[in-house]
This record gives C-alpha cells, sequence and structure tokens, in this order.
C-alpha cells in the first residue's frame, strides 16, 4: 500500500473511532433537521379554493379538484372541462417567502405555459403575468377570484393592453362547491 493511502486510512480510522458520537455508543447520524419549515400564515390565503368544485361559464363548464400538499407548502388545481370547453389543465401555487408574492404555473391540452405572481388584494385573489405578444405589444393578463364565500366564488380572466389602466373580462367563471 502506498504512504499516502496508509496515512489517509489511518487518519479515517483515528476520526471514525475517536468521534464523540460514537464514544457516547451514539449509533445513528448528528442531528437532522425534524423535517421542512412550516408555512407562513400567508399559505393559507388560498385554502378558500381547497376542494371539489363545479364550474360554469358562457363556453362550457366543468369540474376542478383543488388539493393541498407537500407539508402544507402547494396548491395543486386539476382542471377539466366539459366537451363543449373542452380545457383540460393543472396548475401549482406556493407562497414564495421571499417575495412575499403566490407563484402559480399553469399547463394545459392546448400546450400552454402561463407564470403568474400576486397575493391578496383586500377581499380577491388576483394572480397576473405580461408577455410580449406576436405583434410586439406588451399584454397583461391576470386571474382575479372574487365574491369569495365557503361553497363558492367567481373568477375572471382579465386582459390589459394599456400596462393596466383597463381591463376587459375574457372570461368569467363562477365556481360552486361539489357536495
Amino acid at each position: 500500500m502506498h504512504s499516502f493511502h496508509r496515512k489517509a486510512c489511518a487518519l479515517a480510522a483515528l476520526v471514525l473511532f475517536t468521534s464523540p458520537a460514537l464514544s457516547r455508543g451514539q449509533t445513528t447520524s448528528p442531528a437532522v433537521p425534524a423535517g421542512p419549515p412550516k408555512p407562513p400564515a400567508e399559505a393559507a390565503q388560498f385554502d378558500f379554493w381547497i376542494g371539489e368544485w363545479i364550474f360554469a361559464s358562457a363556453t362550457g363548464g366543468g369540474r376542478n379538484h383543488i388539493t393541498k400538499g407537500y407539508d402544507g407548502w402547494v396548491i395543486h388545481e386539476d382542471f377539466n372541462g366539459d366537451a363543449k370547453s373542452n380545457l383540460k389543465g393543472m396548475s401549482v401555487s406556493v407562497y414564495n417567502v421571499a417575495t412575499k408574492k403566490w407563484q402559480q404555473t399553469w399547463v394545459d391540452n392546448s400546450g400552454a405555459y402561463l407564470d403568474f405572481t400576486g397575493g391578496m388584494d383586500g377581499d380577491r385573489m388576483i394572480l397576473s403575468r405580461q408577455f410580449t405578444n406576436a405583434s410586439g405589444q406588451e399584454i397583461r393578463q391576470r386571474m382575479v377570484f372574487f365574491n369569495i364565500g365557503k361553497d363558492a366564488f367567481d373568477w375572471n380572466w382579465e386582459a390589459s393592453a394599456d400596462g393596466g389602466k383597463t381591463w376587459k373580462t375574457n372570461w368569467q367563471i363562477h365556481y360552486t362547491r361539489k357536495k
């Protein structure tokens, strides 16, 4: 055995057998964190949405199943439109403690990928995004959850082409909790 390897093995054995944990008879690894940190109170702002929902709009209806997981940090949406709307999608939302905002990612069966940020504004949850369309125009889009009650709420999909000065509602949905 090469001299360097012999010295390395001897040093490893010395560290291993003189470790305070081993000398006390400890056979497990040193302190392991008790688990992930607890989510802040703001992580409960979307709890009104958790559950099974039936929705209706002028372009069709369907169901929306919302769960909360990953130790209370993540809201998961499974959206299934009826045959008339034919939209199927999912979102994942999380409260970001660094930015103090909600972040949501939406994907669907049309190939859409949308990313939103926002939070509570009074009694409404507003998540928004902006992008530049093919014509080079900056467009803002937002989702507004409002009229929030225990068993029902309304949701608007809105757009603005003037920097958010005016908003046009492109799609409105009424949600009713499935009994």
